[in-house]
């Protein structure tokens, strides 16, 4: 079939290129144009001028097609903006999971589209099973007889094999179409197979390191980045202890995030951790470690992926932030369509505006913003 690869100009896209011109599929390779910052050299974060040359190199040699698609507008507006805002809101976004939602898989699509191919490819390590019906397994006395509404048949996503680089947190938020045209190559490999293979094709992207970076900020730090989107960031206010009592003085809220420790503005013998902030007092609170633990909170902006709904209280392994392993809770249906999340323990410090993802085993059922 014709396939159109995103290629990110790392090893992952790169094998996952090779591996379905292998398979006998019409492969095209599609770089990104994210931001106007993109001349990072020496930068390994994903989609920079020199990552994008790394794919076009990678392609020649695999022997396929490359295409560069301008997407700053659109990236700008839905990632970046995103990105900055939540920050001033006190809330903590992540990037990843907006640019999958708005950017990566629309334009894959879009391309594809235009060039008549069946399908889209990336590099994530993720599973997606086709057509089956899938039943809720209600767990625990209370919830024995709750079930999920299932349609007849559905694409489901699952988790990559490589527990490590499992990635299908940040995939939660694909849709059924979506799902239905995606293939993910790597989804059933590990990651020293991935790069085996591209050492042994003297791929250019074969030692590339992992990408760490927030792919527009690079090497430099988020405070400074959103200092420059937005100097009104720059709005001094109390840092408190959980009752109330002034310990010092913040630089705004956006340059904090829930359970952060370091660049509290504060001095004291004992560790303090955020454990709120407040954005109609311009107020950061401060507690301990135990105080930062959360065992309930609600989740919005739901997208189920597996089934189509709760018919009332299951349980299910929810994780709330990606490089966590997930715990079991109970999650409750709400009548305005949320879910309110039970933790069976308390868990480290879940960030409203990051995502909670739940399972069921390797099966994403869903997920949405933590509030």
């Amino acid at each position: 079939m014709k396939v159109i690869v995103a290629m990110s100009g790392g090893v992952d896209s790169s094998v996952a290129a090779y591996l379905l011109k292998k398979q006998g599929h019409e492969v095209t390779g599609l770089s990104f144009e994210l931001w106007d910052r993109r001349d990072l050299q020496g930068s390994n974060v994903c989609c920079s001028v020199e990552t994008i040359e790394l794919a076009k190199a990678v392609a020649k040699r695999v022997g396929i097609e490359h295409y560069t698609v301008d997407v700053r507008d659109a990236f700008y507006t839905h990632v970046i903006e995103g990105f900055c805002e939540a920050y001033l809101d006190g809330i903590t976004p992540n990037p990843c999971i907006l640019c999958n939602k708005y950017i990566k898989f629309d334009f894959l699509l879009q391309k594809a589209g235009e060039l008549g191919a069946e399908l889209v490819a990336t590099g994530h390590y993720a599973r997606i099973e086709r057509g089956e019906r899938r039943e809720a397994r209600g767990k625990g006395e209370k919830i024995q007889d709750s079930k999920f509404k299932i349609q007849e048949a559905r694409y489901s996503l699952l988790k990559g094999i490589d527990s490590k680089k499992d990635q299908s947190y940040v995939l939660y938020v694909m849709k059924q179409e979506e799902l239905s045209k995606t293939l993910f190559p790597l989804g059933g490999l590990r990651k020293e197979n991935t790069r085996d293979i591209a050492k042994e094709l003297g791929l250019e992207t074969a030692l590339r390191p992992e990408s760490q970076e927030i792919c527009f900020v690079g090497n430099e730090k988020y405070i400074d980045f959103i200092k420059g989107f937005a100097p009104e960031s720059l709005n001094p206010g109390p840092v408190v202890n959980m009752e109330g009592k002034v310990l010092g003085e913040h630089k705004g809220i956006a340059f904090y995030t829930i359970g952060q420790r370091k660049r509290l503005g504060i001095s004291s013998l004992k560790p303090h951790y955020v454990v709120r902030i407040d954005r109609v007092k311009n107020t950061v609170v401060v507690g301990s470690k135990v105080d930062a633990m959360v065992k309930n909170f609600r989740v919005t902006a739901l997208n189920w992926i597996s089934v189509d709904t709760l018919a009332g209280p299951v349980r299910a392994s929810v994780k709330v932030r990606s490089a966590m392993k997930e715990a079991p809770a109970i999650l409750t249906p709400e009548k305005d369509g949320g879910v309110f999340v039970g933790f069976d323990e308390p868990q480290w410090a879940p960030a409203p505006g990051q995502s909670a993802v739940f399972y069921d085993d390797d099966i994403v059922l869903g997920g949405g913003i933590i509030r």
